[in-house]
């Protein structure tokens, strides 16, 4: 097929508003993308004519919405290639995925003193977690140095497992560096060893073909917001003999068999993790989203992003005074940079005004500022619909700011 981006846009309307009256350059996918009028359309429709509670009911709403919610986590499967739908969790998200995971695995799979080992470059939902686990049963975190071009020190990584060790839990891609991790690799190290890995899939979903079978994840997490989906929605995959192993994280309807005041016995996977009526509408839009991608296909995706990056790179490093942070060859669509001596948050700020959309501050990744020795960073994160002219938009507009710095 080939890749139209003149259709792709004109699927997106947002992207033809415009902003203090310039066209809209958005450029902020590594927060959020935006979404076709297709994922719209599907939760508009569901709300109109299939809008009711799932699971729960004998009427035909409730079973239409039973059908779609449940299609929906077969759309998951396949796109992740899962083994089964069972592995499919549903949660709001990446951050209460790993929140999931953290408070279920700490619980029945660790004790005082054992070892989570992390990386430099996560972001804080994948280090907050795991040190609330720290506060209240005392386990430990180590953490994967890495180079100055942001590449893991897969050396040290090794030397990290001890008998402690009970868990990685680790980015797939960097949100700042947009550095790819070779998780293949490290899952594999981790095995070695008999330790499971929880791979970090919210930069990666929506820009590179996944398999969680071919990488051999025990578990990997991400969300529908960023991959064109609503907001609220995600995903927890887990092997089902990890799963199985896990206790519930909440309690309530839909995660049980049997309730009485002496005794409950819980569902069966992968609704033991699903307590209350869950998004069932966001769940279409997320199936709806991955339908498109699917559509325009992975690899095309992945090969548009890859040469837009590597345009927007050299297009930048013309800039005097550029600085770009992250310099893996092996790289996603994340930019993160500083000009001279001008804040990240003026140039981000002036930039805005001008119409385009970037990200500034620390990124939800203040230890990794700390290791780069700086603040923060501009970050202009590349979706599937962004073009070459946008680059050039940027280009000139941070020309136009650094020349007001003097």
């Amino acid at each position: 097929m080939m890749y139209d981006i003149g259709k792709i846009r004109a699927d997106f309307p947002i992207l033809g508003r415009t902003v203090y009256g310039k066209p809209l350059v958005y450029l902020d996918n590594g927060a959020t993308t935006q979404k076709p009028r297709q994922v719209v359309e599907a939760i508009t429709n569901e709300y109109y004519n299939t809008n009711a509670n799932v699971h729960r009911g004998v009427h035909f709403l409730s079973q239409q919405a039973t059908e779609l919610h449940e299609a929906s986590r077969e759309t998951v499967r396949k796109f992740i290639n899962a083994r089964s739908t069972a592995e499919i969790v549903f949660t709001r998200g990446t951050t209460e995925s790993i929140n999931l995971l953290a408070a279920t695995f700490c619980q029945s799979q660790m004790k005082e003193g054992d070892e989570v080992i992390v990386s430099a470059m996560e972001h804080h939902s994948n280090i907050v977690p795991w040190q609330l686990q720290a506060m209240q049963r005392g386990i430990r975190l180590r953490v994967i140095p890495m180079d100055d071009r942001g590449c893991l020190l897969l050396d040290e990584y090794e030397r990290l497992f001890s008998p402690r060790t009970k868990l990685v839990s680790v980015t797939h891609v960097s949100n700042v560096l947009g550095t790819i991790n070779p998780v293949a690799q490290m899952i594999a190290t981790a095995h070695a060893h008999g330790v499971p890995v929880l791979v970090d899939g919210a930069q990666s979903i929506p820009h590179m073909p996944v398999d969680v079978q071919a990488l051999d994840a025990d578990f990997y997490v991400f969300s529908g917001h960023k991959v064109y989906g609503p907001t609220g929605v995600g995903v927890l995959y887990g092997k089902e003999d990890w799963l199985d192993k896990l206790p519930p994280y909440q309690g309530g309807g839909e995660m049980i068999q049997h309730v009485s005041f002496e005794k409950t016995t819980f569902n069966e996977l992968p609704f033991k993790f699903e307590a209350g009526t869950p998004d069932y509408i966001g769940t279409t839009g997320l199936a709806c989203a991955l339908d498109y991608v699917s559509a325009l296909g992975m690899d095309a995706i992945a090969a548009y992003e890859h040469e837009l990056t590597a345009y927007a790179t050299r297009r930048l490093m013309e800039i005097p005074g550029m600085r770009i942070f992250g310099e893996s060859q092996q790289k996603g669509s994340v930019i993160s940079f500083l000009v001279g001596n001008i804040h990240h948050f003026d140039l981000g700020t002036l930039l805005d005004r001008l119409g385009i959309a970037v990200r500034t501050g620390h990124h939800c990744a203040q230890p990794l500022m700390t290791r780069l020795g700086i603040e923060g960073t501009v970050r202009a994160s590349f979706g599937l619909y962004n073009t070459r002219e946008e680059v050039d938009a940027l280009v000139a507009g941070i020309e136009r700011v650094r020349k007001m710095f003097g």
